[in-house]
């Protein structure tokens, strides 16, 4: 029994830890919490280009992947920015994610994009809602009224 629950339990806890770990690097940056942006303990300017909507996108996306809400766009919208991160602030440094420090920004982003394909899982705040609503969802299809 537990055997065929594990999938998705492993997928639920991959959502949380993957959303609570990027919600904690935009805390940083936005708030100067943990170690502030970069460890300088400093929270970046609000507004700043590209850094604060960076944070911003980080710690609101990393909340709502975390709960399960909105889950396929939000995580959509964390794997783009990590992609945005990965090209333009890393990979000029060099081609490889070894040689330019990008190993997190591509790990982010193929996480995003993983959880974004499979989905929130049972335990989200997306099914239970679709629970609610009356809606006879089942998994991969969308839900109706």
């Amino acid at each position: 029994m537990i055997v065929r629950r594990l999938p998705e339990l492993v997928t639920t806890l991959f959502r949380l830890v993957l959303g609570l770990l990027f919600a904690f690097h935009g805390a940083t940056s936005i708030f100067g919490i943990l170690g502030g942006a970069r460890g300088t303990g400093q929270a970046i300017a609000v507004g700043v280009w590209p850094g604060w909507w960076a944070a911003l996108i980080q710690l609101v996306g990393g909340l709502l992947v975390m709960a399960g809400l909105g889950t396929r766009i939000a995580a959509l919208v964390c794997s783009g920015s990590m992609a945005y991160a990965y090209f333009v602030v890393h990979q000029p440094e060099g081609l490889l994610p070894l040689n330019n420090g990008g190993e997190l920004a591509a790990l982010f982003c193929w996480s995003f994009l993983l959880v974004a394909v499979l989905g929130p899982g049972s335990w989200s705040l997306d099914r239970l809602l679709t629970r609610r609503s009356g809606a006879l969802a089942t998994a991969g299809e969308p839900a109706t009224s």
